[in-house]
């Protein structure tokens, strides 16, 4: 997978790739090494974390309704 940042150098766009597993080995190590130096991604990884915990609870059942 790879995605286009342009001149971004933050991860924040692949974050959601990363929590969920879904980056090849060398996009994952980018990002790991990424929020090892940068706040501000690390904050928001945080917060992608969180939420994807959160969905982990929902029942699709409900989403039908």
């Amino acid at each position: 997978m790879t995605t286009d940042r342009g001149d971004d150098p933050h991860v924040r766009q692949t974050l959601g790739a990363y929590v969920l597993d879904a980056l090849d080995a060398r996009e994952s190590g980018q990002v790991a090494r990424h929020l090892q130096r940068c706040e501000v991604c690390a904050a928001a990884y945080v917060e992608v974390v969180d939420a994807v915990s959160l969905l982990a609870l929902v029942d699709v059942d409900d989403l039908l309704e």
